[in-house]
């Protein structure tokens, strides 16, 4: 019994200690991740495809896009309000309509997270701030 009782506070010390040498940043972003995949998967991914591709000509691809790292402060208004018209992806040009969609500011920064930071893309982890800050610039 002493022993099995040692054992479990040695356990319980050893995983108190690794989440106080945890960096909280390096927790917020793969937090947003992982949450940003799951919505990602929900919402996204069955037109920009598991792999970001897009599909075709019809959707434009997420990977390796230089859309997403030249008009990263646009991405709020377009998750949240969806987009219409001609729009540039890696030198081909896309028309369609990407629908709106009902999310609160941590789930858009959370997907953006992910988007940025998957593919081929490298960004920082999107601050829910910053989509607020987007958010009140859309047209």
């Amino acid at each position: 019994m002493k022993k099995t009782a040692f054992v479990v506070l040695l356990l319980s010390a050893f995983v108190a200690g690794l989440v106080a040498c945890s960096n909280p940043k390096e927790i917020k972003e793969k937090q947003y991740y992982s949450e940003g995949l799951y919505l990602y998967q929900k919402y996204c991914q069955n037109c920009h495809m598991d792999n970001g591709q897009g599909l075709g000509q019809l959707i434009p691809p997420l990977a390796a896009s230089d859309y997403l790292q030249q008009n990263t402060s646009e991405l709020a208004c377009i998750i949240k309000n969806g987009k219409k018209g001609k729009i540039t992806v890696n030198g081909k040009e896309y028309e369609g309509i990407m629908p709106a969609n009902n999310l609160s500011t941590i789930e858009i920064a959370e997907i953006i997270t992910y988007i940025t930071n998957t593919w081929g893309n490298k960004l920082p982890t999107y601050s829910i701030k910053q989509v607020e800050e987007d958010l009140k610039k859309c047209p």
